[in-house]
């Protein structure tokens, strides 16, 4: 079973990006494929070297999350032209650990005006040896529509561009295997 994590830029309980991973989730049933959403962003202390032979917990399970995945997808609102910091702080824990190293990775862009998110995300992943599949970094135009993650796959448009993040992320993690 090909295991991808999934992981939200946002912690709002409201959160377009976390819907879409939702539903994402929800569409991999007929695929041999677990989505696993990460919720532990939120609990990630601040970055800080000083500490990095001695991580909290929190950091060392968002490591192991990240070891145990075949893929990522990521999906992230923009904040001032930029990713959320959460998703920063995030990934600047493991800039010298390496669990993105080599590793397929989706960046999905659920509002199209979020275009500096997209492309400061896609160079910190890039600083960091992810692999950024192309064929799955899509924009998936969920922003004003009030949809849940339910509505989301009943869209046609919408899950469309799922399944592809879905296939595209299956044949990339096949390739490696």
């Amino acid at each position: 079973m090909i295991k991808l994590l999934a992981i939200s830029g946002s912690l709002r309980c409201a959160s377009i990006n976390t819907a879409l991973l939702g539903a994402i989730s929800e569409a991999v049933i007929p695929y041999d494929v677990q989505v696993i959403l990460y919720r532990g962003l939120g609990d990630l202390p601040f970055f800080n070297p000083d500490i990095e032979d001695r991580e909290p917990s929190s950091v060392l399970e968002f490591r192991s999350a990240l070891s145990a995945s075949d893929g990522i997808i990521i999906s992230s609102p923009e904040y001032a032209h930029g990713i959320t910091g959460v998703l920063k702080n995030a990934l600047d824990w493991v800039v010298g650990s390496g669990e993105f190293v080599g590793k397929p990775v989706a960046i999905l862009n659920a509002a199209p005006r979020s275009s500096y998110a997209f492309k400061a995300l896609n160079e910190v992943l890039h600083t960091i040896d992810a692999k950024i599949i192309a064929g799955a970094s899509v924009e998936i135009p969920v922003l004003g529509r009030h949809l849940d993650s339910r509505e989301m796959l009943e869209d046609l448009e919408i899950s469309s561009l799922i399944g592809q993040v879905i296939s595209v992320m299956v044949q990339e993690v096949n390739d490696i295997h």
